[in-house]
C-alpha cells in the first residue's frame, strides 16, 4: 500500500489508482518501439516510395525522421507532465480539455485499432503466397491466436518475446545490408555507390518527395506507442520520453541504410517488375534466392508478430484508458485480477482485427491510408497540445520546448499529412464525423464523462 501512495504522490494531477503492473525498464521500453516501428519496415513498402520518391527513396525517409523527432519530443514533454496510459487522448484531454481529448483519441484509435488488422493481412497473404494450399484466413487465425495470448499473460512476457523478435530481425538486416554493400563493391546488376538516393538535383521536387514521405511515414507509427505503457515503466515518465526518441533515431538510421543499398543494387527504380515486391527482387539480385525467401519470412514473421503483438498491447491500453475515463462502455477497462492486463480489451482488439481483415481481404492500400490519416491527425493535436497546456495553462516561458519545436512538428506533420492520397482523407473525415457524433450522444444521453482534475 505504501508504494502505491508512493506511486500516486509521484504522478500529480492524474487523479488514477495504480492498476497496472510496473515492470518495464528503459531497454524493454527502447525495444518495445523498435518492435512496433519494424526495423525492416522498409523491406515491404519500398518499392512504393522509391516511385514515389523518384529514386530518393533514403530522402523519403530522412525526412520522415527528422518529422518525427518534433513529434517524438511532444511526446516526450507530454509524458512528463502526464506519466498516464492512453497516449494522445490523455496528452489532448488535460492538455486542451476533454471533448478534444476524445477527438484526438478517436482519431489515434483510427491508427491503432486497424494497425494490427493490416499488419496481419500483409503478413497472411506473404505467407500465403509462399503456402497457397493453406488458406488466408487460417493464417490470420493463426497469427491474431497467438499475439492475443501473449498479450493478455502479460507485459512481461511480451517484452521477452520482442526481445527475441527483434534480435531476428536485426540479424536479417544485418546479412542484407553486408551481402548488399557487397554486390555493390563487385557492381552486381551494375551498381555503384552515389548520393543519388538521398539526394538528386536532375529529378528533385519537394512535393514529390513529400508525397512519398507519406507513404514511407507508415514505417515510423509506432514510436509513440511506447507512450501507451506509461503505466508499467519503472523508469517513470523520463524513461518513456527518452526511450520514444532512442527507438525513433536508431530505427531511424536502419531505414536510411538499408533503403540506400537496395537503391544501389537497382538504381533505375521505373523498371521494378511488381513494385509491391521490389525489395525481395533486390535480394535476391545481391544474395541469390535465399536471401529472398530469408527477406520474405522475416518480414511476414515481424509484420505478422512482433508488429502486431505491440499494436494489439497499444490500442488494448489506449481502450482501456477510454474506458476508465467513461468514454468507452465500462467493461474495457477491466483489469485480469492474476496478469494484471486490460486483457477484455486485449480480446475485443483481437474481434475487430478478424473482421476488418475479412473486410479489406482485397483492399491493403485503403487500409493504408485510413491508418495515415488517424496518426497524422492525432499529432497535430500532440503537438497543439504541448503549447496550449505549457504555454497557456501553465505559463511556461520556456519558448523553445513548448513552443517552437512544437510548432516545426506541427508545420511538418501538416505538409505530410496535406501530401496524403485523397481517399484516405475521404475515409478519414468519415471517422471523423462519427466520433464526432458519439461524443454529441454521450453528452446528450449519458452523465458528465469530463475530469476533475486538480
Amino acid at each position: 500500500m505504501a508504494e502505491l501512495e508512493k506511486t500516486n504522490q509521484s504522478q500529480p494531477n492524474t487523479g488514477y489508482k495504480q492498476e497496472l503492473k510496473r515492470s518495464l525498464s528503459f531497454w524493454d521500453l527502447l525495444i518495445y518501439g523498435l518492435v512496433f516501428m519494424v526495423p525492416i519496415a522498409p523491406f515491404g513498402i519500398y518499392g512504393s516510395v522509391a516511385q514515389g520518391s523518384n529514386g530518393m527513396v533514403a530522402l523519403a525517409y530522412l525526412i520522415g525522421m527528422v518529422g518525427m523527432i518534433f513529434t517524438a519530443l511532444s511526446y516526450a514533454r507530454m509524458a512528463e507532465a502526464f506519466p498516464i496510459a492512453g497516449s494522445v487522448y490523455s496528452y489532448a484531454q488535460r492538455g486542451i480539455n476533454d471533448s478534444v481529448g476524445f477527438i484526438a483519441g478517436w482519431l489515434i484509435l483510427l491508427d491503432y485499432i486497424f494497425v494490427p488488422a493490416l499488419l496481419y493481412l500483409v503478413s497472411a497473404s506473404a505467407l500465403h503466397d509462399i503456402v497457397p494450399e493453406i488458406p488466408l484466413f487460417v493464417w490470420l487465425v493463426i497469427f491474431i491466436g497467438i499475439n492475443t495470448v501473449v498479450n493478455v499473460l502479460g507485459i512481461e512476457f511480451t517484452a521477452k518475446a520482442n526481445k527475441i523478435i527483434v534480435i531476428l530481425e536485426l540479424i536479417v538486416l544485418a546479412v542484407f545490408v553486408i551481402v548488399g554493400i557487397i554486390a555493390v563493391v563487385k557492381g552486381v546488376n551494375g551498381a555503384e555507390f552515389t548520393f543519388k538516393p538521398l539526394y538528386d538535383a536532375d529529378n528533385f521536387s519537394m512535393n514529390m518527395v513529400m508525397s512519398a514521405v507519406s507513404i514511407a511515414v507508415l514505417s515510423f507509427l509506432g514510436f509513440d506507442a511506447i507512450s501507451t505503457l506509461a503505466e508499467e515503466s519503472k523508469g517513470g515518465s523520463k524513461a518513456i520520453g527518452r526511450a520514444i526518441i532512442f527507438s525513433l533515431l536508431v530505427v531511424g538510421l536502419l531505414f536510411i541504410i538499408q533503403t540506400w543499398v537496395a537503391a544501389l543494387i537497382w538504381p533505375d527504380y521505373t523498371t521494378f517488375e511488381n513494385a509491391d515486391v521490389a525489395f525481395y527482387q533486390i535480394a535476391e539480385i545481391a544474395g541469390g534466392t535465399w536471401l529472398k525467401w530469408t527477406t520474405i519470412l522475416a518480414t511476414a514473421i515481424a509484420w505478422g508478430i512482433a508488429d502486431a503483438l505491440v499494436a494489439q498491447a497499444a490500442i488494448s491500453r489506449i481502450l482501456y484508458s477510454m474506458a476508465r475515463d467513461r468514454k468507452l462502455p465500462k467493461f474495457l477497462a477491466k483489469v485480469h485480477p492474476k496478469f494484471k492486463t486490460p486483457y477484455i480489451s486485449t480480446l475485443l482488439v483481437a474481434g475487430i482485427s478478424l473482421v476488418v481483415t475479412a473486410f479489406f481481404a482485397s483492399q491493403i492500400g485503403a487500409l493504408t491510408s485510413v491508418v495515415n490519416f488517424g496518426a497524422l491527425s492525432a499529432f497535430l493535436f500532440l503537438h497543439a497540445s504541448v503549447v496550449i497546456y505549457f504555454i497557456k495553462k501553465q505559463k511556461s516561458k520556456d519558448f523553445f520546448r513548448h513552443l517552437l519545436l512544437p510548432l516545426i512538428g506541427f508545420v511538418i506533420i501538416g505538409y505530410v499529412w496535406i501530401s496524403l492520397d485523397p481517399l484516405s482523407k475521404k475515409l478519414g473525415f468519415i471517422w471523423l464525423g462519427l466520433g464526432i457524433i458519439y461524443l454529441i450522444v454521450l453528452k446528450i444521453f449519458k452523465k458528465d464523462t469530463s475530469l476533475e482534475i486538480d
